[in-house]
């Protein structure tokens, strides 16, 4: 491949790496994938003052990007990415319902991440579904906590539908950005080619 085009395509790469990487961040600002606004959470309390997909910021921040000599590719390695990413079910787990459970307690103000005395946490981890629903309920909830508690009395085995809220992929805006990116850099290898031949003319 000839050098100049093989310096235009690095040329082109560096840029789709720098730009795409902050459009794709900006997806989180936006909280939309460009114009294709993400679903809102289910619990009304839940929405308040809180940025979809950004509780810790983990997933916003492992969006990365690797290139070949002629392509690159947008990626994250969190395993839970792409079923944020695409939408769809996931089973629930026995650890699942224990995780559930922990961030009733701590919404409740019952526990916090901090077990007080073993009994306790041994007590409150083998009560059944049953007996946790109405252990909870002995005072009245915050909202917070009637959602994990919703969430912690769901079956093992049975799903929980994951609205698709699309971060990184392909989308129109995607493909303007990069031809964008293109022609810009043709453009301006163009131009300095046409310019220095001009020089050396004149001289």
């Amino acid at each position: 491949m000839n050098e100049n085009i093989q310096k235009i395509i690095k040329n082109i790469l560096r840029d789709i790496a720098v730009d795409m990487k902050d459009e794709f961040d900006q997806n989180f600002e936006r909280q939309a994938f460009f114009s294709e606004k993400w679903q809102r959470r289910k619990s009304p309390i839940r929405n308040e003052g809180r940025a979809i997909l950004t509780d810790t910021g983990q997933l916003r921040r492992s969006i990365k990007s690797r290139t070949t000599e002629n392509s690159i590719i947008f990626y994250t390695d969190l395993p839970y990415a792409e079923i944020h990413n695409d939408g769809g079910e996931i089973v629930v787990t026995d650890r699942m319902k224990r995780f559930f459970r922990a961030k009733a307690y701590e919404a409740a103000g019952t526990f916090g991440r901090k077990k007080t005395t073993t009994t306790k946490a041994k007590r409150t981890q083998t009560l059944t579904d049953r007996q946790f629903w109405g252990w909870m309920h002995t005072a009245t909830l915050t909202p917070e906590a009637e959602f994990w508690c919703a969430l912690a009395m769901k079956p093992v085995g049975s799903t929980i539908r994951i609205p698709r809220r699309r971060f990184l992929g392909t989308a129109p805006e995607v493909e303007k950005a990069v031809r964008d990116i293109i022609e810009e850099n043709i453009t301006d290898y163009i131009e300095q080619t046409i310019e220095f031949e001009i020089k050396r003319i004149q001289q």
